[in-house]
């Protein structure tokens, strides 16, 4: 006999709500692993790449195995949901503890969205079949049916991706919010069945699926409990025993080292950005050639450690300096770190300096559309083969700093390193070139310090980069030539063919 109507709608309300919240918790997962992957290894694009590509393979993998489990759906679909729970959940503990403990996380990585995807494809079939069986219960419609079954998932996966970034992270973290993800999955998988299909079950099936749950939630939970631990113990093994600040900002993690031993360092991201021992040679060679011209009115891009304003006020004639930041955890820390103000030499405290809080592209369409003009304007931005600072190295940023410099106006930008990386520091500036730039390349050697994580981690997990590289460009016409310009003289370097400018070296920051 049928169940009665308002049950028959009630347990498919039940499916579909279950649909919703798995499909939630599945991009939670991928998104998870995007984000470990581009912070822990690097390269934005390509770790995306990887964990997509590898998981839709592996989704399809799962739906047929999941052929096997259809004439057992409901206890396969729980026990399923209750892996899923325990391996998503779990996914960025054991990213984290590979990457802290053994210093490589791509096999993990590939590993987790190979187990992730499979378990996801294999959600489906099995839900299908569960909700096939109310729906004949009620002679509904077949298609329908299905209709209503990809709906909830594709609605799904819409707040599950916009509930990540917007509200997982920034208030729990990426460890919590996996295994808070991890959670919700599995009593939404084990509510289903034992509400709607425990009839169907064995008592030995309802006995595994009770169990099995019930244990997936108690070390999900003890890992929720242990998580601060977790992650203090990990930045010991990631940047020794001199953490002394380590705090998640709405946009990075930002973690400060100092004490006995070892230079001030700063890392965001796991990046280090500052480092105590050499950071006076890359912002002086940053700074300086460009401030030799007017110089009344400066604007700096990014930098919000306070370091390159510090060497901008150095030099007599400054008016006003304008920092434009996107993390204003870091302008803070700043402000109010006694290593960082010792460092900083307290650039601000003084009164010339107004801080801007946001993305350096849309900061500098405000104010071209403001009609403001500066003498100088230094970008201390991420090293440019870092993906996501890309677009600030792109011709149409560059084009807009064209528009803000004054007649006479410089432009100082940090490219990498010339040695090592030569392809990305040409490509510099032919970008620059592009939007109508003459451009002085020159560099700065006697680098101690890379910016990959860790404290003996260098970019890309190698040897030390040799030196920075920069280009002081101006519109139009082009800067005096740095012989010219504080001491700097020219030196022999190959360069690609078709690059008439010479390359310089500063010897004052040099070895």
């Amino acid at each position: 006999m049928a169940p009665p109507p308002g049950r028959q709608r009630a347990g498919r309300f039940l499916v579909l709500a279950t649909v919703f919240i798995c499909a939630a918790c599945g991009l939670v997962y991928e998104l998870e692993l995007v984000a470990l992957a581009s912070y822990l290894i690097g390269d934005s694009v390509k770790q995306a790449s990887v964990v997509l590509s590898v998981m839709v393979f592996a989704m399809g993998v799962g739906s047929l195995l999941a052929k096997r489990l259809r004439c057992r759906a409901a206890v396969g679909f729980g026990l399923l949901e209750a892996a899923l729970a325990l391996v998503g959940g779990c996914s960025a503990l054991v990213l984290y503890a590979t990457f802290a403990w053994i210093g490589e996380s791509r096999y993990a990585l590939v590993g987790f969205s190979l187990a992730i995807g499979v378990l996801i494809g294999a959600e489906m079939p099995l839900l299908m079949t569960l909700i096939q069986r109310i729906s004949r219960r009620a002679e509904q419609d077949a298609g329908g049916t299905v209709a209503d079954l990809f709906a909830a998932d594709y609605v799904g996966a819409l707040v599950g991706g916009l509930a990540f970034p917007f509200l997982l992270l920034p208030w729990l973290g990426q460890l919590t919010s996996a295994l808070l993800t991890g959670a919700v999955n599995a009593v939404a998988g084990g509510a289903l069945v034992l509400l709607l299909f425990g009839c169907d079950l064995t008592v030995r099936e309802r006995w595994l699926l009770v169990v099995g749950n019930v244990a997936v939630l108690a070390v999900l939970a003890t890992a929720t409990v242990l998580a601060d631990d977790f992650e203090r113990s990990v930045r010991r093994a990631v940047y020794g025993e001199r953490v002394r600040v380590a705090v998640q900002t709405d946009v990075q993690e930002v973690v400060l080292t100092d004490g006995p031993g070892g230079p001030v360092e700063l890392f965001l991201d796991g990046r280090l950005r500052v480092s105590g021992r050499d950071e006076h040679r890359y912002h002086r060679a940053l700074v300086h050639p460009a401030m030799r011209g007017p110089h009344a009115r400066v604007l700096v891009l990014g930098g919000g450690d306070g370091l390159a304003v510090r060497e901008v006020l150095r030099s007599g004639g400054v008016e006003s300096v304008t920092v434009v930041e996107l993390d204003p955890g870091v302008v803070d820390l700043a402000r109010r770190d006694p290593a960082l103000t010792r460092l900083n030499g307290h650039a601000y405290g003084d009164p010339r300096v107004r801080v801007v809080y946001g993305d350096a592209f849309a900061r500098l369409r405000e104010a071209v559309a403001s009609g403001a003009e500066y003498d100088v304007v230094v970008c201390d931005l991420p090293d440019p083969a870092i993906t996501a600072s890309t677009k600030l190295y792109s011709a149409e940023f560059y084009g807009l700093v064209s528009r803000v410099l004054g007649d006479g106006g410089r432009l100082a930008v940090h490219a990498g390193p010339m040695v090592s990386r030569p392809r990305t520091f040409w490509t510099v500036d032919a970008t620059l070139r592009s939007a109508g730039f003459t451009t002085r390349p020159y560099r700065a050697t006697g680098r101690l310090s890379g910016f990959g994580a860790g404290p003996d981690r260098s970019a890309g997990g190698g040897s030390v980069p040799a030196d920075w590289g920069f280009f002081l460009a101006a519109p139009d016409h082009g800067p005096p030539d740095p012989e010219e310009v504080d001491g700097v003289s020219r030196a022999v370097w190959p360069r690609p063919a078709g690059l008439p400018p010479s390359t310089l070296v500063h010897p004052r920051y040099g070895e």
